[in-house]
């Protein structure tokens, strides 16, 4: 590798730690067992509750409606970035180290690749669980030379999954086409599978931590996981993307928001308009149901009967991504999260992606099934993924 693209790639590392300092966040989501949560139907919810689905754009999100041009959007963008930091809490500074530490708890042979249960101390009293996958090529490397083509990596985040947690996403049991990160590593992608805070065997202590919700937990794992990748020897450090189905879905969303370190998004079955989650019905909306429970966003319980004044929204979040590749899968029978607010979501953030030339960057798949990551999707994904971090 030449000196001016090991610099390049110094310059990019550093950079992103800086866009972290302005406070450019995210935000995930989950809910409580027995309750309404990603991929789960609560009560059925009468019609007449969905008419936000036809909320107009610009009275409904003026950050997107004042930003003219893309240096307008950079300032309404900071301001998002603040408005979700007052539900979620304020996200830590940046750790002294580049990386975290991290060990091996057990390695797999899967044949092309090596599967490593591993874990990795995201902050000073919490280990959070993970499996990394590492094609042969490079399971093997310590300090590849310039003839060696460094690695594609993927944040792999799972969907909701009391008993399996993240051993879905590497085909450790759960559903089926949940297997994302093995699927990836068969390509010839590194795969980070970290677990999601209050999911199956991960139960760090939110309030002993100092954590005010679990999104914000959550970002931060998978921030603290994209630095592991980045100083691993046989990683291209400028080619990292993340993929994630249903809770996995928008936790990659939210981690993209924060992170500008991550090039290609892709949510399957993740989101649509918090005031048309489940035709609006304020039941779901309940302290310690759904978005409100403390895997998600406590604060959230206090909009209860004022959606309209959450004070950001997946329009603003999606339009965050801008420019970078995103695609959003959302099926026509997805029970959870309506496609046709999806399509609004699309509508009003693409004219963000648009000012910086890149309005095809954004892209929308309605696959006719339910609440699924079928096959022909996960293909298009990973295709995008080698498309945009040169693996075509």
């Amino acid at each position: 590798m030449c000196i001016a693209n090991k610099l390049a790639r110094f310059q990019s590392k550093h950079r992103c730690w800086f866009v972290h300092a302005l406070g450019i966040i995210a935000l995930v989501l989950q809910g409580v067992a027995g309750q309404p949560v990603v991929g789960q139907a609560p009560a059925a919810t009468p019609a007449s509750a969905a008419a936000n689905v036809d909320e107009p754009r610009d009275e409904a999100h003026p950050l997107l409606r004042s930003a003219s041009t893309a240096e307008r959007w950079e300032a309404n963008r900071a301001e998002l970035v603040k408005r979700m930091q007052s539900i979620m809490g304020e996200l830590p500074p940046k750790p002294a180290a580049a990386a975290p530490r991290w060990e091996v708890l057990s390695e797999t042979d899967c044949g092309i690749y090596v599967r490593k249960h591993i874990r990795y101390l995201s902050e000073p009293r919490c280990w959070t669980p993970a499996y990394l996958c590492v094609p042969k090529q490079a399971a093997d490397s310590v300090a590849p030379n310039e003839a060696d083509t460094p690695l594609p990596a993927v944040l792999c985040l799972h969907p909701t999954d009391n008993v399996n947690g993240n051993k879905v996403v590497v085909g450790l049991g759960g559903r089926a086409n949940r297997q994302y990160a093995a699927e990836l590593a068969e390509r010839g992608y590194v795969t980070l599978a970290p677990a999601y805070p209050l999911l199956a065997d991960y139960q760090p202590d939110l309030e002993q931590l100092g954590w005010e919700s679990g999104t914000l937990k959550a970002i931060w794992d998978n921030m603290r996981g994209v630095d592991l990748l980045q100083s691993l020897p046989y990683i291209d450090d400028q080619a990292i993307g993340a993929i994630g189905h249903s809770l996995g879905g928008h936790n990659a969303v939210y981690t993209a928001v924060f992170d500008p370190r991550i090039r290609v998004i892709v949510s399957s079955c993740g989101l649509d308009s918090y005031r048309d989650y489940y035709g609006g019905d304020r039941a779901n909306w309940e302290g310690g149901r759904g978005w409100t429970s403390q895997r998600y966003m406590p604060r959230l319980a206090q909009y209860q009967d004022r959606l309209s004044e959450i004070p950001f929204d997946f329009h603003e979040m999606i339009a965050a991504l801008a420019p970078r590749a995103t695609l959003i899968v959302a099926p026509l029978h997805d029970s959870n999260f309506r496609p046709e607010s999806v399509d609004k979501i699309a509508r009003a953030a693409r004219p963000i992606f648009e000012l910086y030339g890149a309005g095809e960057a954004l892209r929308i798949a309605h696959p006719d099934c339910d609440h699924d990551f079928p096959p022909e999707q996960r293909q298009r994904a990973y295709e995008l993924f080698d498309q945009v971090l040169d693996r075509g």
